[in-house]
């Protein structure tokens, strides 16, 4: 029996598929095809062996059963370099297939739908797809697999000089494992969310290169940038870079701290300024211009070399006063023509329109590090305060005491005003601003603020009293008066001694130490008010 050479081709997406197989034919080759692609190609006037004419049997079951006949398998499993091989399929009359064209059905494209029903979603899992493609490349010295538009060039290239070389089916084999572990991810994905399953035995994620990099954290260490399957609404995948050199790592991972802290703001016309993925400087207000003011203002020095994130439009007069120092990158929802013209003057500025910039996270995104031989995965932090009540601020906490195994008194604060004094209203406000930005601040943090923006930022450091020290250093004068944020309890009442020091009238602390009391104490000694809000925010 002579073995024809054979292409078997099958494709849900027909970009380029009829140039190919059109070339295809003039390297000798035969087309076999289904449904879709059989129709498109005998348009384009290919003549195309059906499948039925291949395996004997008629497709069924609305085309679920196909091309999972031995006829088909065999012609693409069969080691051309195995006699034993090669006599079964002389003896059951079966021709070799030598070539593969699929790609799958669109599960990524339906599920992303609106409304997509669940049966529609099940319905478009490819099963003959993978099953025909995965052979072909297990048998890649003898069969050519395609999943990829983009490689029909290389293909036919090669077949203009002979014949695809082993190197390329290699090539094309790793290609074919990558698209079906991207496509089985998106599906056990996609039925754990259906099922509300949030932490799941074994867990897959599928990552589209989104640009390549020259270097990562430093110039020696190679990287690249990879966005999810599907873009999220205000992200950084989501960007479109208006002017500018390429995005660096670095320049992702602070862009990142920046549009993370932005979101906690709202529609709040507000300006986060950001240094190595902490805020440096953040400032909110009537306009978009008083809020760049206020958080320039908030740390003049630190900002210099700095990310903005803003959650308005981008006028010239706040453009103007962007352009008075260096800055690395400015994210916004919109710009001005003007600003445009005005920023664009910086050569190494760049410039990012992110629609729907304050847009929240989606309940399917998980927050996840790296580690190494391993991943830590957990929900975003997404809360603010216990129960989101906003009115602790205003509101006295009850105590208790309770007797220790030790025959202690121990006293125990609820949430809300633990101290004699209670917080203006425009403590309250400062307050809740401070307390936005110290939960995306490194641990250990403390932020100081007032009239709408920040005033000292302590951060990272490795005991509270530290970063509440320098918190109120880089304040300096502007201490006076401004309200303290701490992400976690204060062990001991040396922070509330340093915020006399400073001038601090007001603190906001989850709470929950074992001294509480003695902080409390400090406080109503010094007439200063604090509230206890329940809820820590740890960013390591």
């Amino acid at each position: 029996m002579e073995m024809k050479k054979r292409a078997l081709v099958s494709v849900s997406d027909k970009a380029g598929i009829v140039d190919f197989c059109k070339k295809l034919v003039e390297f000798g080759f035969e087309i076999i095809s289904t449904g879709g692609t059989a129709k498109a190609l005998k348009d384009a006037g290919i003549e195309v062996i059906g499948i039925s004419d291949i395996t004997g049997f008629p497709e069924c079951l609305d085309g679920r059963v196909k091309t999972l006949h031995p006829n088909v398998h065999a012609g693409l499993l069969a080691m051309r370099s195995n006699p034993e091989h090669m006599a079964q399929l002389e003896a059951l009359n079966i021709n070799t297939i030598d070539m593969v064209v699929v790609n799958l059905y669109p599960f990524k494209a339906t599920i992303s739908k609106p409304g997509v029903s669940f049966a529609e979603a099940v319905e478009n899992i490819d099963i003959g797809g993978p099953t025909m493609i995965r052979a072909a490349a297990k048998n890649y010295q003898d069969v050519a697999v395609v999943v990829d538009p983009r490689d029909y060039q290389k293909v036919l290239d090669e077949l203009a000089n002979g014949g695809v070389t082993l190197e390329t089916k290699k090539y094309l084999q790793y290609k074919v494992f990558a698209h079906t572990a991207v496509y089985d991810s998106l599906i056990s994905n996609y039925l754990a969310a259906q099922l509300g399953i949030e932490m799941p035995e074994q867990v897959t994620y599928a990552y589209e290169k989104a640009q390549g990099m020259r270097y990562g954290e430093n110039p020696h260490q190679p990287a690249a940038f990879y966005h999810e399957e599907f873009i999220r609404p205000g992200s950084l995948a989501a960007a479109k870079q208006l002017w500018g050199k390429e995005l660096s790592y670095n320049n992702i991972n602070d862009a990142n701290g920046a549009l993370e802290l932005l979101k906690e703001f709202g529609d709040v016309p507000t300006v986060v300024a950001c240094k190595h993925a902490n805020p440096c400087g953040v400032g909110s207000g009537a306009t978009i211009y008083e809020a760049y003011m206020r958080a320039y203002n908030s740390d003049p020095v630190s900002v210099f070399g700095g990310i903005l994130a803003i959650n308005g439009t981008v006028d010239a007069a706040t453009a103007t006063e962007i352009n008075k120092i260096f800055i690395e990158i400015v994210m916004a929802p919109a710009y001005t023509e003007e600003a445009l013209q005005i920023l664009e003057k910086k050569a190494n500025i760049r410039l990012l329109q992110i629609e729907n910039i304050s847009a929240r996270r989606e309940a399917t995104a998980y927050d996840m590090k790296k580690v190494y031989g391993g991943l830590l995965v957990q929900k975003y932090d997404e809360s603010l305060i216990a129960g989101e009540d906003m009115s602790l601020f205003t509101t006295k906490a009850a105590v208790t005491e309770t007797t220790t195994p030790a025959g202690k008194i121990k006293t125990v604060y609820g949430n809300g005003v633990v101290t004699d004094r209670m917080p203006t209203e425009e403590e309250v406000k400062a307050m809740m601003f401070a307390w936005r930005v110290v939960k995306h601040t490194k641990s250990n943090a403390i932020v100081i603020g007032k009239d709408g923006r920040t005033t000292g930022i302590g951060m990272g450091q490795t005991n509270r009293i530290w970063a509440a020290q320098q918190a109120i250093e880089h304040a300096r004068a502007e201490a006076a008066g401004s309200v303290m944020a701490s992400d976690a309890f204060f062990p001991f009442d040396d922070c509330v001694a340093e915020c006399v020091k400073g001038g601090i009238t007001a603190i906001v602390q989850p709470g929950g130490s074992i001294r509480d009391k003695d902080s409390v104490e400090a406080c109503n000694k010094a007439g200063i008010a604090m509230v206890f809000v329940g809820e820590r925010h740890f960013k390591h």
